[in-house]
């Protein structure tokens, strides 16, 4: 078989309009419940067949059903069907993007915590629509982390509530394998953010990255060697209403520990890097001998479509870091990690939508182009 540099998707697409609409007439109690949910059964067959149109050869919902990429687990909407053991009022900011605006958490107010929803539900719906392999996208532990208050509940110790959120966790992956999905992604956006120490955001000042990384094995130790390696851990400095939250981090910060993550693949934010070429060689210094890259090589914030040979000289030029065989292609974030998610540089979701299968395709054809290269060396 030619050899082949794999391509995967981080996770989410703009939701159309009319999800968008449809929401927001649930939220001001205008619609119903099944009326959001039949919108979100015609986003998600729409959604896959354009993921097959472009050459995606593992596909997904595009995130068509889930509020967020990080609250999926505990409400029906942004706004709406909060689990009892949490309240919207006061919770931490999870981020404050770099345009000025917040996503604010719940707060935790009563244990135990429970998932309302596993991603396993979403894999069988999306089975529906195809039959290619599908990958699912699930939420990290250390994001449900941040909904314990800085006040200790009483009856329910964080040690406690730490203990559940890895119960959940492993619950959450399991119910994608069960459902067949293929390959299932932990996303840790927070991993780079975590060492921001943004005094607007006080959880950001603790050193949590350790004890992230910790968590993290915690849930992987519930899997075998075979089953790791189709666990991926993503990391970006963030996606939402094209603004990022980490950028200014120093990448390394980050890099030189992530991969102490016994996870089997890992799909990183490389495309709107100022330096790329040395994120790439640090990937090389510190990824383990199993442990598969995935670069970003397509930046879901610029509506400008990259080509076919950008992508092909980026990959190229990462494989003179990274072994050809641990090297595969992906973009630096989901294109719409939030259900509300207005995408202003792009004019609207629509326009989004179209512009990311646009770019999906290029990021396909020129992982193509790249593998003949690498394939005849």
């Amino acid at each position: 078989m030619p050899f082949q540099i794999p391509t995967e998707l981080v996770g989410s697409i703009a939701r159309p309009s009319f999800v968008q609409d449809i929401t927001a007439a649930y939220n001001d109690d205008r619609a119903t419940l099944e009326d959001v949910n039949a919108a979100h059964d015609k986003a998600c067959a729409i959604t896959v067949k354009l993921f097959e149109a472009v050459g995606q050869k593992v596909v997904s919902d595009g995130e068509q059903r889930s509020p967020s990429f990080a609250t999926y687990p505990i409400h029906d909407t942004l706004t709406k069907g909060l689990i009892p053991s949490l309240s919207s009022d006061g919770g931490n900011y999870f981020a404050i993007f770099d345009d000025g605006h917040k996503r604010q958490l719940p707060k935790l107010v009563s244990g135990p915590f429970k998932y309302k929803r596993y991603a396993g539900d979403y894999v069988r719906e999306t089975r529906k629509h195809t039959t290619l392999p599908i990958k699912q996208a699930v939420i990290a532990p250390t994001m449900m982390y941040l909904l314990y208050p800085d006040t200790p509940i009483d009856g329910y110790c964080k040690d406690d509530f730490v203990t559940d959120i890895i119960h959940e966790a492993v619950k959450d992956i399991r119910s994608c394998f069960e459902a067949g999905a293929a390959r299932v992604t932990i996303d840790f956006t927070e991993g780079r953010l975590c060492l921001k120490n943004d005094e607007r955001n006080g959880w950001t000042c603790k050193g949590l990255l350790n004890e992230f990384i910790n968590i993290l094995n915690s849930v992987l130790e519930n899997f075998s060697p075979e089953e790791r390696r189709n666990i991926g851990i993503h990391t970006c400095p963030g996606g939402d209403n094209d603004s990022v939250h980490s950028k200014d981090v120093e990448y390394e910060k980050l890099l030189k520990d992530m991969f102490k993550i016994n996870a089997g693949y890992f799909l990183i934010q490389c495309a709107s890097e100022e330096n790329r070429e040395h994120i790439y060689e640090l990937l090389g210094k510190y990824s383990g001998d199993e442990q598969v890259c995935f670069v970003g090589v397509i930046n879901p914030l610029n509506p400008r479509i990259e080509t076919p040979a950008e992508v092909r000289d980026a990959l190229l030029l990462a494989a003179k870091y990274i072994p050809k065989h641990r090297l595969g292609a992906t973009d630096d974030c989901g294109f719409c990690p939030f259900s509300d998610d207005k995408k202003p540089q792009h004019g609207g979701p629509n326009y989004a939508r179209e512009v990311a299968f646009a770019k999906i395709w290029a990021r396909n054809e020129g992982a193509r182009l790249a593998s003949e290269i690498l394939g005849a060396e």
